[in-house]
């Protein structure tokens, strides 16, 4: 599906080397940037680098006090609450335990997995990023910076955080409520986490295994997905050995895909109950629709907001926005290219904060659980709810953005493949244009 008119040849003399976006395949020549400021692509407006050449020693740093930081926020209580005199205490895994319990098998795993078991990997993954450079491990090296490109999309701690307030403004009416040390250890997990991931560079840390400029091309026709290292066409990467491919292999078919069996999932995700309280012996369910209504009759308007957002308006959003960017490409369509690009930004990034009802379902699960007289527990709704999260989440990873453009160079291919030459030759003055503050 892609036009070969996006590659651009450089004469052998160029003096430095060309870097084709990641986001939309234009060929850009970089410059250096003052620490503080960030380069973007002057065509889709993607971040292509940050100036300034911060220690990776410190990424090392980041991800050991994240690892020590594990014991409070796993191992210490982040809440307690008096329930009919009784003191019940929360850990971060234990919603996960109680989940497993019931038999919610998979939506405990999925919350412990977005809670501990991302962040606990990056941290790791860093570490032996910097092992594998040390000792030279080709394979490892590539995996592990590849894994937590990817794995950084499913740390979810501040989804947990604004859960918790959420469940909080729940428990007020039932019990009292008192912080505890591991709300310390999980607040500050998430600060370091935080640090860690906007400091983390893959382009970075492959320049370290082998710098960029010291490998020139007569042209730059693909980008490698895993070094980002713009090359000529080929059948392997020059410096990280991976299978090249001008695009993500059926990016079309897989997205559609997760996009059908989400929409269907959400049906019964928003008509099954999602959870059940049990209150002297009377049971009452919640769907997501009643359970946000049920806050405004309470007075909660705003928490009722951030449900109904969270849960029903991202989802829903996520599934017509990819849609639309699917039927834009496939029917050529040759206008409004940053607009849509926009759309791939907002999904790519609202798509964690669908999980926040999950994570409330577990921390209420923890700590109401007083038999007959004050029971919660998820209903199946909360399984399909969770089922579009994890979708509509791999739905926007299979997405190819640069297929949006390709439509750009499919409209007047002699022209657009003189536009991308001299936009390449000016792209340095662009990009500096549009850097900003990080």
């Amino acid at each position: 599906m892609c036009s070969s008119q996006s590659a651009l040849s450089i004469p052998q003399s160029a003096p430095k080397a060309v870097r084709l976006c990641q986001g939309c395949d234009l060929a850009i020549e970089p410059h250096k940037l003052p620490k503080g400021q960030s380069a973007f692509c002057p065509r889709c407006n993607l971040q292509l680098y940050k100036g300034g050449t911060p220690s990776l020693g410190g990424n090392l740093a980041l991800a050991i006090t994240c690892l020590l930081l594990f014991v409070p926020s796993h191992f210490f209580p982040f809440i307690t609450i008096r329930l009919f005199g009784v003191m019940i205490p929360a850990t971060l895994p234990s919603g996960t335990f109680t989940l497993i319990s019931e038999g919610f098998v998979w939506l405990g795993l999925l919350i412990l997995f977005c809670s501990s078991i991302a962040p606990l990997l990056v941290s790791l993954g860093v570490i032996l990023i910097h092992l594998s450079q040390r000792f030279r491990w080709l394979k490892t090296f590539r995996f592990t910076v590849q894994s937590i490109q990817y794995l950084k999309h499913w740390m979810m701690l501040d989804v947990f955080l604004v859960s918790l307030g959420v469940s909080c403004f729940k428990l007020q009416d039932y019990a009292d409520i008192y912080m505890n040390v591991g709300l310390i250890g999980i607040v500050a997990l998430q600060i370091f986490s935080l640090i860690l991931i906007a400091r983390f560079s893959a382009r970075r840390y492959w320049d370290l295994w082998q710098p960029a400029k010291t490998t020139k091309f007569k042209s730059y026709e693909v980008h490698c997905g895993h070094c980002h290292l713009s090359q000529p066409e080929g059948e392997k990467c020059v410096r990280c050995e991976a299978k090249l491919s001008r695009r993500k292999k059926n990016s079309i078919q897989k997205t559609w895909a997760y996009l059908i069996a989400s929409s269907v999932c959400i049906i019964p995700a928003n008509v099954i109950p999602i959870s059940v309280l049990i209150t002297n012996g009377q049971r009452l369910e919640d769907t997501i629709f009643s359970g946000v209504a049920s806050l405004v009759v309470s007075d909660m308007l705003g928490i009722a907001i951030i449900i109904f957002v969270a849960s029903i308006v991202v989802p829903v959003a996520k599934i017509l926005g990819l849609m639309y960017l699917l039927l834009a490409i496939q029917f050529k369509r040759r206008v409004y290219h940053k607009q849509r690009m926009i759309i791939y930004y907002v999904v790519k990034w609202v798509g964690k904060w669908s999980v926040m009802d999950l994570f409330v379902i577990s921390i209420m699960m923890t700590l109401l659980d007083r038999g007959q007289i004050l029971d919660f527990t998820p209903g199946y709704g909360a399984v399909f709810f969770g089922i579009v999260v994890v979708l509509t989440m791999l739905a926007a990873d299979s997405f190819d953005p640069r297929l949006i453009w390709d439509n750009l160079n499919d409209k007047e291919p002699e022209k657009a493949n003189t536009a991308a030459s001299a936009q390449s030759r000016h792209s340095a003055q662009a990009v500096q244009s549009h850097s900003s503050s990080d």
